[in-house]
């Protein structure tokens, strides 16, 4: 089955903005790993990315949290260490949500492209048999055509026999009339 010309385009477009998110994720990963701060402009410079994609829904989301989370690492910081176990629940936590976060993507991008490929068109049988329905209708419009155009050439050679009539009867009565009015 032959693709639409610009599905291509739209999924090139749709990898280069997944790649774009992904390494925007991984840079603020690694910014919360290393304990530098958090802000917009630290996570899109460290991606190499625009500060309008790191505010873009999608992405904001985890940006924010990653902001909540060091906020609230500083709040315990202050109060005291955490407890080992806190620690080590911190630590699984954080593996678990990278998981979710991974598997999350990857659940929508292949919600994306099922749905485009929903929205791409019929599929081939439903073309086909489509295809048939027109080709039927196409060859009864075609000998119609043939048929009008057979009565309109009948039509018009009519027409011209009777003019030729008319032209000869109108010639014998003025042959009739002169020869009434005494041959003038």
């Amino acid at each position: 089955m032959t693709s639409r010309p610009g599905s291509a385009l739209a999924a090139a477009r749709a990898r280069d903005s997944h790649d774009k998110r992904h390494r925007t994720l991984d840079a603020l990963e690694s910014l919360e790993a290393c304990g530098a701060p958090i802000t917009f402009p630290a996570v899109a410079k460290a991606a190499g990315e625009s500060t309008s994609l790191v505010y873009a829904d999608g992405v904001r989301e985890h940006v924010e949290a990653a902001r909540q989370r060091q906020a609230n690492s500083i709040k315990t910081a202050e109060c005291g260490t955490a407890p080992a176990g806190l620690r080590v629940d911190l630590a699984v936590a954080r593996t678990e949500i990278k998981r979710l976060r991974g598997e999350h993507d990857n659940l929508r991008q292949r919600l994306r492209l099922q749905l485009g490929a929903d929205i791409d068109g019929p599929q081939r049988s439903a073309l086909i048999d489509r295809v048939a329905e027109l080709e039927v209708v196409n060859r009864r419009l075609v000998a119609e055509r043939e048929a009008r155009d057979y009565e309109q050439r009948s039509s018009e050679r009519r027409v011209r026999e009777l003019e030729d009539d008319l032209t000869a009867a109108r010639e014998s009565l003025r042959r009739m009339i002169r020869k009434e009015n005494g041959g003038r």
